[in-house]
């Protein structure tokens, strides 16, 4: 067949560069010293070779005349350079004008209770500001649902939680503390254990499994713990806690700052802390989400 100018690119035989042994190829001819080059490349010298006698093959030409002092350019290996060096800034310039055409992304992060997330997601928008962020905060009980239902992607919350069809990742764990009345026999303590509210009432919760943890039922010595009265809203619980019908385990950050001015934080020892996490769906992948997890890891680091 004969290639004119009418003749298409894509209908000419084409040979299939493989870029690392084109690269591979760049710094041996810049160093011309194939040592030198495997230690710029954090290569085996053997490897860096083979590489390169691979891309030898594929063209049909020696690029390289080998000596015991080096190597040199061919005269093949001298045209072959420039456009070796050009195939590389144009693979480059291809990737990244086609990832700065890709929709910049959108990402909803739930939150949950006086977790702050404030600083990671301004991280975040600054990192992707062409992407969209937006918060949305969670009851404790809405975790589960509000992933699985697609209301967002990532939720920062404490555990425990429906996990199913959910990858969650530990961040940090945080102290629990008990919250009494500031009229409670136990309010101006500086910390307190299990025996010194054993008989007292805590209040209740829907989800099993939530209940028994922030409960702590059954007890160490196989008691169940008193029963107060079930809440399914914050405000209800505190609310409860005030009135003097029960008592409440919460976390210590919570206990930094009582969220009523009618309320103490007392810390509690001999527990086990809760686990702040981040929980997203299985089976997905969202650029976003998974930068949003290299910033909430890193920061607690």
């Amino acid at each position: 067949m004969q290639y004119g100018a009418g003749v298409s690119l894509v209908d000419r035989p084409a040979v299939d560069f493989d870029l690392r042994q084109v690269r591979y190829f760049i710094v041996v001819a810049r160093h011309g010293n194939f040592r030198r080059a495997a230690d710029e490349l954090r290569v085996a010298q053997p490897s860096l070779s083979r590489q390169v006698q691979g891309l030898e093959q594929r063209l049909g030409v020696r690029l390289l005349d080998r000596t015991t002092r080096g190597c040199h350019l061919t005269e093949a290996g001298q045209v072959f350079l420039p456009q070796a060096e050009a195939l590389l800034r144009s693979a480059h310039r291809a990737a990244t004008t086609t990832r700065a055409a890709a929709p910049a992304g959108a990402v909803t992060i739930g939150y949950v209770g006086g977790l702050i997330i404030t600083s990671v997601v301004r991280e975040l928008r600054g990192r992707h500001p062409r992407a969209e962020v937006a918060t949305l905060h969670l009851d404790w009980s809405d975790v589960h649902t509000a992933l699985l239902g697609h209301r967002v992607d990532v939720v920062v919350a404490r555990e425990p939680f429906p996990a199913d069809r959910l990858r969650v990742t530990p961040l940090h764990q945080e102290p629990r503390v008990l919250l009494v009345p500031v009229t409670h026999r136990l309010a101006g303590k500086e910390s307190v254990t299990l025996d010194d509210f054993a008989d007292e009432p805590l209040i209740r919760y829907p989800d099993a499994a939530y209940d028994a943890f922030w409960r702590v039922d059954p007890r160490p010595d196989g008691r169940s713990a008193p029963d107060g009265p079930l809440v399914a809203a914050h405000a209800d619980k505190l609310e409860a806690i005030a009135a003097g019908q029960a008592l409440a385990l919460a976390p210590a950050t919570e206990g930094n700052s009582p969220p009523r001015h009618d309320l103490a934080a007392v810390p509690v020892e001999g527990i086990d802390p809760c686990s702040v996490v981040a929980a997203t769906r299985t089976g997905e992948h969202n650029r976003l989400v998974d930068a949003l997890l290299e910033l909430l890891t890193g920061s607690q680091a």
